[in-house]
């Protein structure tokens, strides 16, 4: 299903630390179908600030189970919309919300399992919606490690305790702190491949792992990725959300489909059943912000290649990404390029968002 925007209604705003609000929606009846989540998935929020368009993609923080659609925002230093949300916006407002969307979430199952969760700021929010679908569901036990500057910057402090005390044998949180002394020498400091590596060793080396859900700024998803597979930890088993990159890196290209010369391509594509199409030079634009400028209304959302909200599928042609950090393999395997990264290969090009 293509990721449309709907415009809803702000049910609940709570301040969660001095920065953070979370933000509930209003979801009519017959639109909860579309809005059906999993934990760990997010929406996409548009509105106009200063008459221009602005939209952010957010994590939700409810878990499915509590029939809720919350996300948190931090507002950030000359962050336009995290700064609208925690200083302008208020109940009975509207905003254009996309449907839900994203890969990384928990499915959970009939066999125990145990998962290990890491988050620093703000990246506790998808983490906290899985941790409560884990525990929720009775099959598995949760170690989180929750990283940040300081005790009054936890976003959720509460409701974790709470979570503490309601699963005690299946419920370990630690907190590290990288501007404060929690007591615990290990809890002092950012949670960097060193860390990473003192905090299994104290904590997970005699625990077998099944799952491990990463979020946070990218250097630490990184370390604590490499860290993990060092000691043993499958790659196969550990997940990881991006809310932004800040690594400068070369360019990976990922081909898909038959690789073919690069030169003028005819692009087609389908979205909601109709048709867009226009000529595309291979070294030009995206497909995404050429078939804007034809006029296109596609789903996207950070054209960063973060998320996968401009995800589309290619029927016909060959295509190429200059990064992507969204999508799995099977689905690249399958055909699925992050229009937002996407350059054509081929003289031809017929790519779907409705598949």
């Amino acid at each position: 299903m293509t990721p449309k925007f709907h415009n809803l209604t702000v049910k609940d705003i709570r301040k969660e630390t001095r920065d953070t609000v979370s933000i509930s929606f209003l979801i009519p009846e017959e639109l909860e179908l579309d809005y059906h989540f999993e934990s760990g998935q997010y929406l996409t929020l548009k509105t106009s600030i200063n008459n221009e368009e602005v939209r952010r993609s957010y994590s939700l923080c409810s878990s499915p189970f509590e029939k809720e659609w919350r996300v948190a925002v931090k507002q950030i230093e000359n962050g336009v919309f995290s700064t609208y949300a925690n200083k302008v916006l208020k109940i009975g407002d509207k905003l254009d919300v996309m449907t839900p969307a994203g890969n990384f979430k928990v499915t959970t199952g009939t066999n125990k399992k145990s998962y290990v969760l890491f988050a620093a700021g703000s990246g506790i929010t998808p983490v906290f919606s899985i941790a409560k679908t884990i525990l929720e569901d009775e099959n598995g036990d949760v170690t989180l490690f929750y990283g940040n500057k300081g005790f009054h910057g936890i976003i959720f402090r509460e409701e974790l305790e709470a979570l503490k005390n309601k699963y005690l044998d299946r419920l370990r949180v630690i907190h590290i702190f990288s501007r404060e002394s929690p007591g615990n020498k290990i809890q002092k400091g950012r949670i960097n491949k060193e860390k990473c590596g003192d905090l299994y060793n104290a904590f997970l080396k005699n625990q077998n792992i099944d799952e491990v859900f990463i979020c946070g700024p990218e250097d630490m998803i990184l370390n604590i990725r490499e860290s993990l597979i060092e000691n043993g930890v499958e790659s196969s088993k550990i997940h990881f959300e991006l809310f932004a990159t800040n690594i400068k890196k070369e360019k990976k290209i990922e081909v898909i489909g038959k690789e073919s010369p690069s030169f003028a391509s005819k692009v087609q594509i389908i979205v909601d059943g109709d048709t867009i199409d226009f000529e595309l030079d291979s070294n030009g634009l995206t497909i995404l912000d050429a078939a804007q400028e034809a006029g296109a209304d596609l789903p996207f959302a950070c054209k960063g290649g973060v998320c996968c909200t401009c995800k589309a599928k290619i029927l016909e042609g060959s295509a190429k990404m200059d990064v992507n950090y969204a999508l799995m393999p099977d689905e690249v395997e399958n055909g699925y390029i992050l229009t937002c990264q996407a350059h054509p290969t081929s003289e031809k090009l017929l790519v779907s968002f409705d598949d």
